[in-house]
Order: structure tokens, then sequence, then C-alpha cells
């Protein structure tokens, strides 16, 4: 990472470029090196997998042209990323690859030859070509097969920044150059054309194999990008018209039949339909939908149709939206990055000073023949190529396949500092609870069924707007009952309310209200106490003369809520409960789910919050806050790393490093075993990267190693280190949802 100091008035703008011509992690140090040079630029970073650039810079002071100009200068192409989140796939990516392709197959057709007759001198039929048929077919290998390594090797020594290509090219050319000199003066010697072709030949391969692989770690956006529809019906002048999907606008109503993709998000203005929603979530249950709820652009309508007004089209989508959140933090670095890059930045040079020492060293000591042997095989097998796909493969297989689940990572960042979590702030509403009052207890008076008292209590209630209104109106909804009219409603606040049906006088509310209005409550208030305790807001339902029963309301838990906190328990995190709610309640709700009484913070303003991270920061905790209020938002800014629940408050995810899209608690633990997984691998990737190159080199030198497995050895360990971050690819989360 490169930051440069500038006056923090000037607000910076940023840009993403795509980058063509990297070869190693030297490339993307050297692009960094400069880019940062330029006055104005604030941030920059280079990824050698994603093969983009991210940079924020003051304008006025740079433009974009002048930042593809000096990386153009530098060597390699640049182009601005299209702002188009949903495209699938850089068309110059697929042109490259297919240029490497053909290129390595024409390199083999050439190189086969010599490789037989390599392999011939192992053998009692040993055959050998005659040097001008060597020297024909090795030519085009050395100069236009690999002449991508010839040209990256230019500008990177006009950089004066050695890259793989300037030992690539150095440890072939020497080879061939030295070959062809024996050949041309008839001096007797060992000569190397097949050694040079050959090496050429692998090492194009690895880099054939490598692209492939570093295709395989963006996958995760790719199947993003493919859950759109293609097409929506939309209402034209009261006609249904099929049109593709970039036609549709804000303000458009849009038909959704059975078994169709919803095309973008709006709001249902007529019929109501199950939508399965886990492309989202991650929950596999279908969530009812009716007039006035929202829906998201590429989830599944299962039963029933339905018609909808556009909200957000285009870019502005959620779809999309996660799309641009997954691919920026494919191409961000993660601060364990840092080693890699100072090794790789001294690397190539360190290199050249051992070839030139055992160059010298052989030559002394034994022969000219020996030193070009052991020099080549030291210049090929020491290529920091695993070094600079070891970090960030890993992070982008990471961050993919927690796109998939749920779980939106900002970036390398976040996703280090989740796997150091000790200690875990957890909102109570929305995110322990479901946010919403629910009735948990209902109790008949006087012979009064169950319900009959629901059936009073929602008729005097529909007027009513207060949350404890709705949920009785919910739960006399799924009973199917017709309620009775309305003539006289009253709302007495605090207390509850007063209605006159055609029929009936109904009252709802406190005990105080029960006996201000002449109610005897004495024999039930035991229970209306006992409720209470539970945290639960209870309320009366009277009749005419008569009371009838008692309803308790309650935020209730989710269901996986209780298990998500045992297993943090078991994964060292110290659970908090932080909530504006009283002490009782939020008490009765710890005991439920097994959060000690010593950690909940009650009546907590969104400061206090604030200041209670801060606080278990300063006792040197890892503090992680997860919320989904606009309350939760300081805490959540101010926490080493913050999760909010995806059906929060915007200022909550803007705040927030991880967003969830599901509301399951369990998110969490799957985001933090996501994040130790994901850094589990980048340490392997980076042991066996040093060790391959610390093993290789003396390995090279005392001629363990020759150049051609050397070539052969260099080319694998880049395509082992992604094949090892694409492991991660087999991550499973829990399978538990919250209902």
């Amino acid at each position: 990472m490169a930051v440069k100091e500038i006056d923090q008035r000037i607000v910076g703008e940023s840009v993403q470029l795509n980058i063509g011509g990297m070869t190693c992690a030297s490339c993307s140090a050297r692009i960094e090196k400069q880019l940062a040079k330029i006055p104005g630029v604030i941030h920059v970073h280079v990824n050698l997998a994603s093969e983009k650039a991210a940079i924020e810079f003051a304008p006025g002071i740079v433009d974009v042209d002048g930042l593809i100009q000096t990386v153009v200068k530098t060597g390699y192409s640049a182009s601005p990323v299209a702002d188009e989140p949903l495209s699938e796939e850089r068309s110059d990516q697929k042109n490259a690859y297919h240029i490497l392709w053909w290129t390595f197959v024409a390199g083999s057709v050439l190189t086969l030859p010599l490789l037989l007759q390599m392999i011939s001198g192992f053998t009692r039929a040993a055959f050998v070509m005659p040097l001008f048929i060597q020297f024909i077919l090795a030519t085009p290998v050395q100069f236009v097969v690999g002449w991508r390594f010839y040209q990256g090797a230019y500008h990177a020594l006009r950089s004066r920044a050695p890259n793989m290509d300037v030992l690539v090219a150095l440890g072939t050319s020497t080879a061939y150059v030295y070959s062809s000199i024996l050949m041309f003066g008839h001096i007797p010697g060992d000569t190397y054309f097949d050694t040079a072709a050959l090496i050429t030949t692998l090492i194009l391969l690895g880099k054939v194999l490598e692209h492939k692989s570093k295709y395989q770690t963006g996958e995760a956006i790719r199947e993003l990008v493919r859950l759109q529809a293609k097409t929506a019906r939309v209402l034209r002048d009261h006609v249904e018209v099929e049109v593709l999907l970039e036609q549709v606008q804000v303000g458009d109503e849009i038909v959704v039949l059975p078994g169709e993709k919803v095309p973008v998000d709006g709001v249902i203005v007529s019929g109501k339909s199950m939508i399965d929603e886990s492309m989202l979530t991650g929950e596999s249950m279908p969530i009812t939908k009716d007039v006035g709820d929202f829906v998201i652009g590429a989830t599944m309508n299962k039963e029933g149709s339905f018609q909808f007004r556009a909200t957000k089209v285009g870019k502005d989508t959620a779809l999309a939206q996660i799309v641009r959140m997954v691919d920026e933090a494919q191409g961000s670095k993660a601060p364990i990055q840092r080693l890699a890059d100072r090794v790789s930045g001294i690397f190539v040079p360190i290199v050249l000073v051992i070839a030139v020492i055992t160059f010298m060293m052989y030559a002394w000591l034994v022969d000219i023949n020996s030193a070009i042997v052991h020099a080549v095989a030291v210049l090929v097998i020491a290529c920091p190529c695993s070094l600079g796909l070891a970090t960030p493969t890993a992070i982008m297989v990471g961050t993919g396949k927690g796109a998939e689940q749920g779980i939106l990572i900002r970036g390398g960042e976040a996703l280090e500092r989740a796997q150091k979590i000790d200690t875990l702030l957890l909102d109570k509403t929305g995110t322990i609870t479901h946010g919403k009052p629910a009735i948990t207890d209902v109790i008949g008076l006087l012979n009064y069924r169950r319900e009959e008292v629901i059936y009073y209590a929602a008729s005097a209630e529909q007027r009513s707007e207060h949350p404890l209104a709705r949920a009785m109106m919910e739960e006399a909804k799924h009973q199917g009952e017709q309620l009775q009219e309305v003539a006289f409603f009253e709302a007495i606040p605090g207390l509850g309310v007063k209605a006159k049906t055609h029929s009936d006088l109904i009252y709802v509310g406190t005990s105080e209200l029960m006996q201000s209005s002449g109610f005897d409550t004495s024999d039930s208030e035991d229970v209306y106490r006992e409720l209470q305790a539970m945290g639960k807001t209870v309320m009366y339902v009277a009749r005419e003369q008569e009371l009838i029963g008692m309803i308790a309301v309650a935020d209730t838990v989710k269901m996986s809520s209780k298990i998500a906190l045992e297993t943090m328990k078991k994964m060292g995190i110290n659970v908090y409960m932080v909530t504006g709610d009283n002490r009782q309640t939020a008490v009765a709700i710890a005991e439920m789910v097994g959060i000690d009484e010593s950690h909940v913070m009650a009546q907590m303003l969104p400061a206090q919050k604030e200041q209670l991270v801060v606080q278990l920061q300063q006792e040197g905790h890892i503090v992680g806050m997860s919320g989904d209020g606009i309350n939760d938002a300081p805490a959540l800014a101010r926490s080493d790393i913050g999760f909010a629940m995806g059906a929060g408050a915007d200022v909550a995810i803007e705040a927030a490093d991880i967003t969830l899209m599901s509301s399951d608690l369990m998110a969490i633990v799957d985001a933090i075993e996501l994040s130790r997984a994901t850094m589990r691998k980048i340490r392997q990737n980076l042991f066996w990267s040093f060790g391959y190159n610390s093993l290789g080199i003396p390995f090279a030198a005392f001629g363990i190693v020759t150049p051609v497995i050397a070539g052969a050895a260099m080319a694998l360990s880049s395509v082992s280190v992604v094949t090892s971050s694409l492991m991660l690819r087999r991550f499973k989360g829990s399978k538990v949802i919250a209902h």
C-alpha cells in the first residue's frame, strides 16, 4: 500500500484501472511505486491477481489520463474499469488468454522435437539433431514465443526495477546465445538450444494455467451476475411489453409470473406471492410478499403473480451494489501482504547477484558449461510469482465465497481483522431478536378462548398504528376471521385504547387502564407481573363489563441466536449485549440466549455504545460490533470490525466493515470462520512461497536442480498457490436459519 501526505482539506476521488502486462509481484510493486510518486495521488493499490489498480487522487492536481500515462510509461497497459458492475468478463482479459494459449501451442509444436532429443539422451537410442535444425526450432521460440519476456524485461530495466521477465529473459538468452556462439564459431562444447526453448515453453504453460486459475478465483462475481434476469415484462400504456433489462426505468410497473425472476428492485403494488431470496440472504425458506413489500432483483418468484413498481434499476439495484462491493474487496490488500511486498521489491536484484556469483564460482572452479547451467537454473527458479499471488488470490476467493453466502466483506483489511476478534458487542433489537413485537402468550379469562381474546383485541386495535396493535392484527389475520367494524376509537397515551363497535365496547391496555375503567384485576395480577418479569409487554382485554383475557407481546428471540452465541463462546469470543431497552427486558432476553448478566448493558444511548467499544479497546481487546439501526452506527464505525445486518439502516451498513445479508446471527460466526480460514490459507501460501524460493535457489546453485526442472518448478509454483487458494471454495457456512 502506498500513501502520500497531502492537504486533508482536499476531497479525493477514486478510480479503478485495468492493468495489462503484469507478470509477478515486482510488476505490481513497481506500478504502485510509480503512481505513488505522482503529486495528488493519495492512495494506490495494485492487485496482481485481479489485474487492477485502485487509486484515490485529488482532482485538479492529477486526472485519470495522467494516471494512465504513468502506467503506460512504466511499461504496462491501462484503461479505466467500465462503470458497468454487471459486466461478466473483461474482453481484453479474454483476448489476452486466447493469445497466450495459441502462443503456447506454437511454442509446444516447435519445442517437442527438442524435448524428444533431450529425453532420448537418457536412453540407448539417443539421437541428436544437427545443430542448425536445433537453431531453427529454438530461434522462433526464443524471440517470438518468448517475446513477452523480452518486452517485460525492457520496461522493467528501463524503470530500474527488475522483475521475473528479467530473470527469464536473461536465463534463456544466456543458454541460447552461448549455444549460438559455439555453433557459428564451430567451437566444440555442449549446446543448450533445447534447454532455452523448453524453459520458455514451460514457463508459458505456467502462465496459461495461472491465468485460467486466476479466472476461477473471480467465479463468485460471475455467479452473482448470472443471477440477474435478462428481460422484464413491463406495462406500457396498460399493455405488457417484454423489454431488455437495460431498458427498464424507475417508475415502470412490472409483472412477474410464477417461476420467473424479479428483474429489478421495487415495491409490490398488487398481488401476493412467495419469493425465494436465498441468493441474497442464504435463507432457504421462501418469504411471503404482499402489497407494499419490497422485492429485490434476481430473487425467484415461487408461486403467485404480482405487479410491482421499479424503484432501483441498473447499477443502483441491490445485486449491482453487491457485485461492486465484492469486486472492490477482491482488489483490496490485506496488511499481511506488506511482508510479501517488501520481499518482492528487493528479491530480483538479490537473485541477479546470486546468479553472477554462481557463474563466477563455477567458471573458476569447474568450466564455463557448468557455470552457464547453474547460473541459468538460479535465474529461472527464483521468480517471485507465487509470492505475489499468495495473498490476493486467497482474498479474492474468500470474499467471493462470502458473497455467495450473503457475507459482504469490504476488503482484505476487514477480512484479516475479523479473525482476531476476542470480544463482540451485539445489539439486542433486530440482531439477537427479530426486531418487531410478536404475541407470545394469550390467556383467556371467564372461559373465553384464545381465538376470542385475539378477535376482540384486534377489532379494537385496527385503527391504531402502534407496533403492538400490528402484532395483534397479524395474529388475527392468521386466524382468518372478519373483524368487527369500529364506530368509535380512542387512544389513551401510555395506557391503551378504547373502541366501540356496533355491538361491543372493548378496552385493551394496562392494568392501570382497566382499574381506572372499573375492572377488577386482583385475581390476575400475579400472572400479569410474572409475564412482565419475563420482559414482556402485557395488555388486558375487556369486553363490556367483563375482563376476558390477557395478551403478552415481546420482541422474540431468533431461533438460531442461542446456538450462535454458544458457538461464539467455543470460539473464545466474549459476548456483550448492548441495548437501549430497559434492563429487566434485556436480562430476560440474555437469559434465553446464554449471555451472562454482567455482560448485559441496558438503556444505552448511541454515544454510550461507542464509549463501551473504546473502553474495551483500551483494555486490549479486539472488538467487534453488530447492529442494524442508526443508533448503532457510531459503535460500528469505532469498533475494530463492524457487522451490519443487511435488513438494517443504510447508515449502519455504510459504517460497517462486513454486511450480513441474512438476519441470522450464525452469519457472524460464518464471517469470522471464513476470515480465519482465509488467513490460514494466506499464511500457508506465504510459507510455501518463501520456502520454495529459499530452497530452490541453493538447489539450483549447487546443481541439484537443472534449468529445465527449474523452469517447470517455477511455472508450477504459481499454479499451486492459486490452486491452494481455490480450495477455499469448499468452505461451507452454517445451515441454521433464523425464523
